[in-house]
């Protein structure tokens, strides 16, 4: 008989010669005669040829066109030996009815972690597997959506036959879906200023609800933007507001001490303004700009600052603001009605009123009038309301220029990261009463929404080497504009600019720097995609102006900165089996059904 052996044990012998073939099917043989053994030889001599004249290739695969990579081969991790027998099996047929059939969810995930494996990506003429861990946390958050539908996780994504560790030199397929912007909200900053802490509840509620309700626009915003709200940065302060308010409203005597919603919970348990304690960082740029080459972003934060009182509160912040790179933010105050933006310190200290605009003054005013337009009340021209100063400005100002303080936490989010934070107003009574809270989350809801979704006005991307590995750290640089952001640990970077020709450059230590002319369009709904790809450059001294790496990690040691069998190897399902609904879907397929994805009782 001729050589028990197949095609697919013989792809797997390292360093495979033609004579080593021979002797591999006399090995496998039942039967050594020389005749068998011939056959044998001629047949795998065919497969030996193909196997080991693989080479990558082009994907040219419909559902699978916007991998992280271009290249792949056949046979694939399936033995789909080309194009074609991937693109008439189940599997691939099964990623091109994933959106419908979950409604949308967990994709494109599932279809990009499908086509990492009818598709994988190839380079030097070898596949490289994708990792393990990704695969194991998609089905983690994704098999409910399996099990509603009845239907059993795809074999093919089983995670521990066809993925593998990181020590194997894996990748992740879902690395470009990971580009997702930071946004947050901070409420609560000052505990007798109560509303925002409210609206966030609200807001949290409201963003589940709808997704879960197939609200569109919700479940996009969801989908496309990482959400954080931080309901209360002041608990103390509220807790000693809520207390003295209540005091007051049980209050007999008249000549008893009032609640004073001014002062009364407005710093924390330790007597500190939060919005006064973080690092003063505009007046070392204020102290600098008539500097050559001075910049206004990730200024250090200077040492002496670590030897004043530094709350908890903002202590913990800074360190959360700096873990995660944060895009866009919003802190919820309460006092007056009205948007503020930084600078929110005077750039002369002895004017308490002047404006101070950043080197992003464009861009601030478009994010105060991205939340002020949709407010029912902040940009009504009436001067004889809550917040009427504001009414010829359409209820945004420039912080400074209402009035001037030191170590507010918008200016630090602006000089010290990447993020564009602004101050939110919502209303002249600090503390309103249970009645009036529902009508102030009627009042913000839009507001709140849409400013978030404004996050993907500009441009995004990532920035890798030839090699395409991320570098992090990298600047990327709008002509005209003085302030940079820099790439996060993937490598990816979120720049709000608002619409127009702009020329962007990134640049690296190491590395050559690429310029390119974009235009953002008026109307542009989502940010325009701009990668980069630095080369390697043998460097002069002093050519290149590094960011400087601040003391703040010196003083924070915290700051560590089911099985599926293979397509056809299940018994045939009974015929009298009841099919689920989706069933239909596979017809066409005839004795090629994925029975494997129908749930055993």
């Amino acid at each position: 008989m001729t050589a028990n052996v197949s095609y697919s044990e013989l792809s797997f012998v390292p360093e495979l010669t033609f004579s080593k073939v021979v002797t591999y099917i006399k090995m496998k043989s039942n039967n050594t005669g020389q005749k068998h053994v011939s056959k044998g030889v001629h047949y795998y001599k065919e497969a030996y040829v193909h196997a080991f004249s693989a080479i990558c290739t082009d994907i040219v695969l419909g559902y699978c066109d916007d991998m992280p990579y271009t290249k792949t081969m056949y046979p694939n991790l399936l033995d789909n030996k080309n194009r074609e027998a991937v693109e008439t099996g189940p599997e691939y047929v099964l990623l091109s009815v994933l959106h419908t059939l979950l409604k949308g969810e967990c994709t494109p995930d599932l279809r990009m972690l499908g086509c990492s494996i009818i598709a994988p990506r190839c380079e030097m003429n070898k596949i490289l597997k994708p990792c393990r861990s990704s695969c194991e946390m998609l089905k983690k958050n994704c098999m409910h959506a399996f099990e509603t539908i009845e239907m059993a996780w795809p074999y093919f994504l089983d995670c521990d036959r066809f993925f593998v560790g990181e020590e194997e030199g894996c990748y992740d397929p879902l690395e470009s879906l990971r580009v997702e912007p930071e946004v947050k909200y901070v409420g609560n900053m000052h505990g007798n200023e109560v509303m925002g802490r409210e609206l966030l509840i609200y807001l949290a509620q409201y963003l589940c609800s709808e997704y879960l309700l197939g609200n569109q626009r919700i479940q996009t915003l969801i989908n496309t933007t990482r959400i954080h709200l931080l309901t209360s940065m002041n608990p103390d302060g509220y807790d000693v507001a809520a207390s003295e308010i209540g005091d007051t409203d049980e209050q007999e005597d008249a000549e008893a001490p009032r609640y004073n919603e001014r002062t009364s919970g407005r710093a924390n348990g330790q007597n500190i303004d939060l919005n006064r304690n973080f690092p003063d960082l505009t007046s070392i740029v204020y102290q600098r700009r008539r500097n050559k080459g001075f910049r206004t972003d990730h200024i250090p934060i200077p040492d002496s600052y670590w030897f004043g009182k530094v709350a908890p509160e903002t202590y913990a912040v800074m360190k959360w603001i700096r873990s995660i790179p944060f895009v866009l933010s919003a802190s919820l105050h309460g006092g007056d009605l009205v948007v503020s933006y930084p600078y929110d310190f005077s750039r002369h200290p002895e004017e308490e009123k002047m404006f101070s605009p950043t080197p992003d003054e464009q861009v601030f005013k478009l994010l105060a009038k991205s939340y002020a337009d949709q407010h029912p009340v902040m940009p009504d021209q009436s001067h004889d309301r809550c917040g009427g100063e504001f009414a010829n400005t359409n209820g945004i100002v420039n912080g400074a220029l209402w009035y001037s303080f030191a170590g507010g936490m918008s200016d630090f989010n602006y000089l010290h990261t990447n993020c564009f934070e602004i101050t939110v107003e919502l209303g002249c009574d600090k503390f309103p009463g249970e009645s009036e809270l529902y009508t102030g989350w009627q009042e913000n809801k839009e507001a709140l929404l849409t400013y978030m979704e404004t996050v993907h006005r500009g441009i995004k991307g990532i920035v890798r080497d030839e090699s395409g590995k991320a570098i992090k750290g990298a600047r990327i640089s709008v002509r005209g504009i003085r302030h940079d952001v820099t790439t996060a640990e993937d490598g990816d970077y979120w720049r709000i600019l608002p619409s127009g020709v702009h020329i962007i450059t990134a640049s690296a230590e190491g590395y050559s720097k690429v310029m390119k002319k974009i235009h953002l369009p008026s109307r542009l709904m989502k940010a325009g995609r701009v990668d980069f790809i630095l080369k390697s450059v043998v460097e002069e001294p002093d050519l290149f102006v590094s960011i400087p790496q601040d003391t703040y990690d010196r003083f924070d040691p915290y700051n560590k900165f089911d099985e599926y069998g293979r397509s056809g190897s299940r018994e045939p399902e009974e015929e009298t089996q009841e099919k689920p609904w989706w069933w239909s879907y596979f017809a066409f397929l005839g004795n090629n059904q994925p029975t494997w994805l129908l749930r055993r009782n």
